[in-house]
């Protein structure tokens, strides 16, 4: 891994006077990085982010094959004679949600925001290539996967279906994502879960409608759905081990048109999150039996849409102490995660796939109110451009680790 270099001129996002790594990179890759905030792309239209990566890595003198799993697109790097390999996974697409942020590269595309960072993770694997493919302190293969469709849409289990990793052979595979709430400068993970299952249900209880001026004519829909979200939130207090974690948020209840009908439909919908299996399964059918005995105390009838969209994100243990050494070696402070996060990831998928681990890079500003920092999938949002150089670094770093060059 290369050592620090100081910073050889200003730069409006990485403070002046700062020794950082790959400071010749930076030029281009802020570049980079506020076009593809600047041209936003959702799920499984990732064509100009696509095209811009694979241009990025045919420059290198990479191997780029595109259109994994619908826009996906993977370069790869050999040095050597081994044939052990790596892949480092970024994220590309962007959130249906319009940008608020005012700033000069905002969103030019109504209705689509770069509002959970995937615009500066593809900028890092990009940069981390672009070091590695010149300074090649290593021995084996690097395959950098560019994910399309991490929002909710599963474009990772779409790229192992379409053959990623018997295309592309992985001994591990390794993921970042910004975390604001860290410190700049600063990196956790964690042996086993670190990230929630996601699942998403749809309850539609169905009555008959009618004047509600006379509701004995008719099962009440709407009561029905009251007593039902009651219920529901009784699950995790009453029925999962208070050792376990879990979450059940009913987040949308709709039904009615007017104020003297009875509607004689109303939609429940909500999202279950949980790191055990078990405690997954436990949950989907209590939801369904409390589902059925209200349905029957109302009259009504209950349709049930449970969909488990998204696994836990489980790291492997000799994996995630990978991770947080190869930190270490970046120059990060790295740090055990206390505790897995109630957020979901679809890296899920290639961690079930083979060995692994997903890291939190850091990005919180040391003056957050300043800076008009925002949480993730916030319309005001922007990636912080400070965390590119260290991002890079882990990447680099977990190469020149797991692949180190014949001495």
């Amino acid at each position: 891994m290369s050592a620090l270099i100081p910073l050889p001129s200003p730069s409006p996002a990485i403070p002046v006077n700062t020794t950082i790594p790959f400071a010749d990179l930076l030029p281009d890759l802020l570049e980079l990085r506020h076009d593809l905030h600047a041209h936003p792309e959702l799920a499984f239209a990732e064509h100009r982010t696509a095209a811009r990566v694979a241009e990025a890595m045919r420059g290198l003198g990479l191997e780029v094959t595109t259109g994994i799993g619908g826009t996906g697109v993977v370069a790869t790097l050999r040095n050597g004679g081994s044939r052990r390999s790596i892949g480092l996974r970024a994220d590309m697409d962007a959130l249906p949600i319009v940008e608020t942020s005012g700033l000069p590269h905002a969103s030019r595309h109504p209705g689509a925001h770069h509002g959970c960072g995937h615009d500066g993770h593809t900028t890092m694997l990009v940069g981390a290539a672009r070091h590695l493919a010149r300074t090649r302190d290593f021995d084996g293969i690097v395959h950098f996967i560019f994910q399309p469709a991490e929002e909710g849409q599963g474009g990772a289990d779409a790229m192992i279906k379409d053959g990623l990793f018997e295309r592309f052979p992985c001994d591990a595979v390794y993921a970042l994502h910004n975390w604001p709430s860290l410190p700049l400068g600063t990196a956790q993970t964690r042996p086993g879960p670190i990230m929630a299952a996601a699942d998403r249900f749809e309850i539609v209880v169905q009555g008959r409608g009618g004047h509600a001026a006379f509701p004995q004519t008719t099962p009440d829909a709407i009561l029905a759905a009251s007593h039902l979200v009651l219920q529901l939130n009784t699950i995790v207090a009453r029925d999962i081990d208070p050792t376990e974690s879990a979450v059940l948020s009913v987040t949308k209840v709709e039904g009615g048109h007017a104020h003297n009908v009875l509607p004689a439909r109303v939609v429940v919908i909500g999202t279950v999150r949980s790191f055990n299996p078990q405690v997954q399964d436990r949950i989907e059918a209590r939801l369904r039996e409390v589902a059925a005995g209200v349905a029957a105390s109302t009259g009504t009838r209950m349709e049930i849409d449970y969909l488990r969209y998204y696994p836990a994100t489980i790291n492997s243990a000799d994996e995630a102490a990978i991770a947080l050494a190869a930190a270490a070696a970046a120059g990060l402070k790295s740090a055990m995660a206390p505790a897995p996060a109630f957020t979901s990831e679809d890296f899920a998928f290639m961690l079930q796939a083979r060995p692994g681990a997903y890291l939190w890079l850091g990005q919180g500003r040391a003056d957050p109110g300043a800076d008009g920092e925002h949480p993730l999938h916030h319309p005001g949002y922007d990636f912080n451009d400070d965390a590119l150089p260290l991002g890079i670094a882990w990447f680099a770093a977990l190469v020149e680790r797991q692949l180190p060059a014949a001495s």
